[in-house]
């Protein structure tokens, strides 16, 4: 393994633990032992439930092949669970609020944990069921578990600024320090135990199961609108109206569409643009490095969220263009950098540089998912929390399929280049939210210069 390799690992890690080392108290917020308790218990779960996803990420694509599928049937499975994702996906959301949010996280440890069994089988059939159930699970992952935690802060009375704490917490240790031990603990059952492509996603069931005891034992439930005269199509038609009829959250959710469909694009561009020439690149290291610079965004999250200033919504902006130069590295350097043509090798000096820019992105992308949460619980109303999260992600899941359907389709450079107009976009939406959401105080303050003598009517 070439030096470069170590060198950003090693400048990540050094970086992440002086961030974390140097808070003072400005970093940090005063919270109560009731809250705290509460706290970890949540983040054990969570982190048992990314575990359980982490685990099987690296290994799907790998499965599939082994079991002698080619390109376009792999394809064709991916494309199933993200459509499943979309299809299913609102329901299910509709159901947590409706039926309870603790249910939705116990039905998202057995359906994942099916959805695991069923990579023990090499029949198509079986594996494309187990992609369906798999995409239900992530509906459930991103929307049923925040969801819960949100209603459960509320509803024990806790300081609504604490949240952010819980979040940014979850990002840096689900997103972050559990996806790097899962990647070696894979790594390690596949490789050095030689137990298989099929063993992560045996291990991912067992943290399922372990965490849904956790959720048995300990959670109590909660709903968005358990009101027994809403039907889901009625669920449905107010989720749409309360998006339709309040730009706060419908400019959210272009956001939050723009930015994890340039993220999921990039999943999947950035070994092919590492390595153009089948350079030997180690996946498994890279990847381990991009989670470390997630965990360095949400270490920065936890920081700029502590304080008052600057807002969410003010500094996101500036983490969108940030993402949105970071991704048009590969552009530029097929301008700048005359293009290897040798087959093979390491990692070229066009690769060294897109990958610190890739690092960037990432460390961008662990400061958009704290922040987005936080202001998905300030904006999205509690009775149809889950419903409008899982709306959220239609079109996400809409533009995942046609980039995999067309992966073959566009130059890398221009599928590039179109994340970064989505992530251009995504700040000016952002700049958007930011002017509206101050409206209130604004036109407030001007109510008040205008008339300093006037009261407040008691009737």
């Amino acid at each position: 393994m070439e030096l470069f390799y170590y060198l950003a690992f090693g400048a990540l890690g050094a970086v992440v633990a002086a961030l974390e080392l140097s808070k003072n108290n400005k970093d940090r917020i005063n919270t109560s032992p009731a809250f705290n308790s509460f706290k970890n218990n949540y983040l054990l779960v969570y982190s048992l439930m990314m575990a359980g996803d982490w685990l099987q990420g690296p290994y799907v694509y790998y499965l599939y092949s082994q079991y002698g599928f080619g390109k376009g049937e792999i394809g064709q499975l991916f494309i199933a669970g993200f459509g499943s994702s979309m299809l299913f996906g609102t329901i299910v959301g509709s159901l947590a609020d409706k039926q309870g949010r603790k249910r939705a996280c116990v039905t998202y440890c057995i359906t994942y944990t099916l959805s695991c069994i069923t990579k023990h089988s090499s029949q198509y059939k079986v594996l494309m069921l187990g992609r369906v159930l798999g995409g239900i699970a992530t509906s459930l992952l991103f929307s049923a578990f925040e969801s819960w935690l949100v209603a459960e802060h509320n509803k024990r009375g806790f300081e609504q600024q604490w949240l952010s704490i819980t979040f940014s917490k979850a990002i840096f240790l689900g997103n972050g320090l559990v996806a790097i031990v899962s990647g070696l603990f894979g790594n390690l059952l596949v490789d050095s135990f030689a137990l298989g492509p099929v063993a992560p996603f045996d291990a991912a069931a067992c943290f399922l199961a372990i965490g849904m005891a956790i959720i048995m034992s300990s959670w109590t439930e909660n709903y968005g609108d358990p009101s027994e005269s809403k039907d889901l199509l009625t669920q449905f038609k107010g989720a749409a109206t309360a998006i339709a009829s309040d730009e706060k959250i419908a400019l959210l959710g272009a956001i939050q569409s723009l930015f994890e469909g340039s993220m999921y694009t990039f999943v999947f561009l950035w070994t092919p643009a590492l390595s153009p020439n089948d350079e030997e690149i180690p996946h498994g290291f890279i990847f381990a490095t991009f989670m470390l610079a997630s965990m360095l965004g949400s270490s920065l999250a936890s920081r700029l969220m502590a304080r008052s200033t600057p807002r969410v919504e003010s500094y996101m902006q500036i983490v969108f263009v940030i993402s949105s130069a970071a991704l048009l590295l590969p552009i530029m350097t097929s301008f700048l950098v005359t293009p290897s043509k040798v087959r093979g090798g390491g990692i070229s000096f066009s690769g060294c540089l897109q990958l610190l820019g890739f690092c960037t992105f990432e460390a961008c992308v662990g400061i958009f998912w704290p922040s987005i949460m936080k202001m998905r619980s300030q904006y999205i109303p509690e009775e149809a929390r889950s419903t409008i999260m899982n709306f959220f992600r239609i079109p996400l899941n809409i533009f995942v399929c046609i980039v995999l359907y067309n992966v073959d389709a566009f130059p890398i450079t221009v599928m590039f280049g179109m994340c970064s107009i989505f992530l251009f976009v995504a700040s000016l939406l952002q700049r958007r939210l930011m002017v509206i959401s101050d409206k209130p105080k604004t036109e407030g303050r001007e109510l008040k210069e205008r008339d300093p003598e006037m009261e407040p009517l008691n009737i």
